[in-house]
């Protein structure tokens, strides 16, 4: 009997949905992204994903600079990816201007990028771990990757931000000393890859907190554009260095790493597995280094480009990364897009977190490895309109846009 004096025979439930806000800092990525997050009680319903707080406006200032400084600009796109980056950048001029690279220099292109990914791969593991509340093992993955970012050292000269690449080959070459010396780092980091394997596939805790959560079928992995090992976690085979084959990639074996079940689980150990695969390609590389000078002479490059586009591609460990560089002639590129993998990842990656808890979104979010700084775009279109408009940054950044 209700208040009104009338039977009621169905109680009708309202949901009631709390909206969560997740970021833009959190303890899950170290870069500003907002998670709106809705639920009902503990269970995800709806989830909105804002960027726009780290953009640079780097496509535009690549109009503005030369050719050859845009190559440290690409390579500043990524702190973490800052080779491919540049590779990517770099092989587009090379088309533009019909320059082929000696085998040397792809090689130790190679050589700069597998290296990239391993470390990537780790620290991405390792902040799984931070978040599965895994300090020790976070602490020791990041032990181990020291050994990575020695060798990357050796390679380019810098442990980050390498600014290796150069149009006709690359800034630094190494000679049988240093190429021991990689070789014993390998070879020291070999079994503490394979432990980590171990770890990540038998750990109780692990496995319940990352098995069967975040499944993405491969069918949702393709109609969402996914890229990358989250692709690959999802059971499709595709990867530029497979298809492409640019550089020395049609020489150096590698093993196309590939997961069925989806799940965030699969996508961190096709992360393993890759980075164990390239740590066998760098091992390859330094077997098979081809003859010859890998350091072309930066006087006698072309101050001015011919009329020309290019579109390269280069696998990420983040997956598939794409340049379209167009030149009208001169000395300044007229168009510099960049397209990442992030962008499309996580811009698309609403839909797997439905369904879970809020203690699950983090751990799906990590496992999509997600790279704020490169993403960011800003475009303004006037709905009314349905014209496109300029704004500075800093009326976007005020809030004062009308």
């Amino acid at each position: 009997m209700n208040m009104t004096g009338i039977k009621a025979d169905k109680i009708v439930e309202f949901p009631m949905l709390v909206e969560v806000p997740i970021g833009p800092q959190h303890p899950a990525v170290h870069e500003p992204i907002m998670l709106k997050v809705y639920a009902d009680g503990e269970e995800v319903v709806k989830v909105e994903i804002n960027t726009g707080y780290n953009h640079r406006g780097v496509e535009k200032l690549a109009e503005r600079n030369t050719f050859y400084k845009n190559i440290f600009l690409c390579g500043r796109v990524c702190g973490i990816c800052n080779t491919v980056h540049a590779n990517c950048y770099v092989r587009a001029l090379e088309a533009i201007l019909n320059v082929d690279p000696p085998p040397r220099a792809k090689y130790l292109r190679v050589l700069a990028m597998e290296l990239e990914r391993i470390h990537s791969h780790m620290i991405i593991n390792a902040i799984m771990a931070e978040i599965l509340g895994f300090d020790t093992l976070f602490m020791y993955i990041m032990r181990d990757r020291e050994l990575v970012m020695k060798a990357k050292e050796i390679v380019t000269g810098a442990r980050v931000l390498a600014d290796y690449m150069m149009v006709g080959g690359v800034r630094r070459d190494i000679d049988e000393v240093k190429r021991d010396r990689l070789k014993d780092i390998l070879k020291k980091l070999e079994p503490r890859i394979k432990h980590y394997v171990r770890v990540f596939e038998e750990d109780a805790t692990i496995r319940k907190r990352l098995v069967d959560v975040g499944i993405i079928t491969p069918r949702d992995a393709v109609n969402y554009g996914l890229l990358g090992p989250i692709l690959r976690g999802s059971g499709i085979a595709s990867d530029s260095r497979d298809y492409d084959r640019y550089d020395a990639y049609g020489e150096v074996p590698f093993r196309l790493i590939i997961r069925k079940h989806g799940d965030s689980h699969d996508r961190m150990m096709v992360r393993w597995e890759e980075a164990m695969n390239s740590l066998e390609m760098c091992l390859y590389v330094l077997d098979h280094l081809p003859q010859g000078n890998a350091v072309p002479d930066e006087r006698r490059l072309p101050r001015r480009f011919p009329e020309g586009e290019a579109f390269t591609t280069v696998e990420a460990p983040r997956g598939e990364l794409t340049y379209y560089v167009i030149s009208k002639g001169g000395d300044k590129p007229y168009r510099v897009k960049i397209r990442t993998p992030s962008f499309n990842n996580i811009i698309n990656s609403g839909f797997v977190y439905l369904g879970h808890t809020l203690a699950d979104v983090p751990v799906i979010l990590v496992s999509f490895d997600p790279c704020i700084a490169c993403m960011e775009r800003v475009i303004v279109i006037d709905l009314r309109k349905g014209l496109r408009k300029k704004v500075p940054i800093r009326t976007l950044a005020r809030g004062e846009l009308k």
